[in-house]
């Protein structure tokens, strides 16, 4: 049985045959995955009907999709694997820097589709935080998050550093890698940003009668998201 078996996967892809390859795996596993081969429909197919997660391709008609993906990420942050032919490393980083989830480069086999799919939905769930975290929900298709049954009331970018740090409790993020997960554009911005973010994250999170820190500061190094006691 997949781990999620309610899941709806997206796919973007213009090769039918490809298209329809993955459907076929992703349904054999449990997902209920839809395909579109259009670039200029995949934001508005998301906007009229969000996934659990998104499988776009690199280079499709119409609408490149790392243009597609600065623009989903500026209303969503709807887990995204990108797939291409494209094999140099600027287009590698920059797919993930525009707030890409994994990039997988073709040919690849359906199963190793099928896996990262099954990972990212378990770092990512809706329903649950890795690493059992408690009292801590997010909602990434929602952009919701609550905690004690409180919901918390987030900016855009806090709610993406929330879930970048609980996606990997324990984890030591530096400033730098939460500040490539924080602005989907080219804006200046300096280290001390995100130092700003978690302190007004840390007061929302904060337990009445506890001083117990859900983000622990890690001295010369950066953050790290801590299970609760």
């Amino acid at each position: 049985m997949a781990a999620h078996p309610e899941a709806r996967i997206l796919i973007a892809e213009d090769e039918p045959k490809l298209a329809t390859l993955l459907c076929d795996y992703l349904a054999a596993s449990g997902y209920a995955a839809s395909w579109i081969a259009d670039g200029r429909t995949v934001v508005s197919a998301v906007r009229a009907d969000p996934p659990d997660l998104i499988v776009l391709d690199l280079m499709l008609p119409y609408r490149d999709g790392l243009d597609i993906c600065r623009e989903l990420r500026t209303f969503t942050v709807v887990p995204l694997i990108m797939l291409t032919a494209r094999v140099d490393e600027i287009d590698r980083l920059l797919g993930l820097e525009l707030g890409a989830d994994d990039y997988i480069c073709k040919p690849f086999s359906p199963r190793e589709v099928v896996a990262r799919v099954k990972a990212i939905l378990r770092r990512t769930s809706a329903r649950s935080v890795p690493g059992g975290t408690l009292g801590l929900s997010i909602d990434a298709v929602g952009h919701m998050a609550s905690f004690d049954g409180r919901p918390l009331d987030l900016t855009p970018v806090e709610f993406r550093l929330l879930k970048t740090l609980a996606a990997s409790p324990g984890r030591v993020f530096s400033r730098a890698q939460l500040l490539d997960n924080l602005y989907s554009d080219y804006r200046v911005v300096t280290d001390r940003t995100v130092d700003s973010h978690i302190k007004n994250l840390r007061r929302k999170l904060q337990r009445p009668g506890t001083d117990h820190e859900l983000i622990e500061s890690v001295y010369g190094v950066g953050y790290r998201f801590n299970r609760c006691p």
